[in-house]
């Protein structure tokens, strides 16, 4: 005989929870304002702070320091410092920040095609 309906729920049951469980995570700190983009402008590969804070725009630079630390704290982007003269200081996407690009342009494409952008103001 087969699994009753029961036991199908409850499997289906504990794989959303655990599913659920594992999104709360990511959107612990993906769901944070910037972060995102943070991301995303790291995708062509290492870049200073000012340059990342240009290309995001908008962002206060404690702000963006304080998304770069927590990204580097969880393994996403590795922060080098270069001795100089002068001292500079690069981030790029780790293995596992790298991870995250295809979940970042799959959530862009779907933006697109089902937020679309307000009119501008004339």
């Amino acid at each position: 005989m087969g699994d009753s309906p029961e036991r199908h729920t409850d499997e289906l049951r504990q794989r959303c929870s655990r599913g659920d469980i594992a999104l709360a995570r990511a959107f612990s700190l993906l769901g944070k304002r910037w972060t995102g983009l943070v991301v995303g402008s790291l995708t062509l590969g290492p870049v200073g702070f000012r340059e990342l804070s240009r290309t995001i725009g908008g962002v206060s630079d404690s702000v963006l320091s304080d998304r770069l630390a927590e990204l580097c704290d969880q393994g996403m982007v590795e922060r080098a410092v270069n001795p100089g003269p002068p001292v500079t200081v690069t981030y790029k996407l780790t293995e596992a920040g790298e991870g995250l690009i295809p979940a970042l342009t799959m959530i862009a494409e779907w933006a697109d095609k089902f937020m679309p952008e307000p009119p501008t103001a004339c």
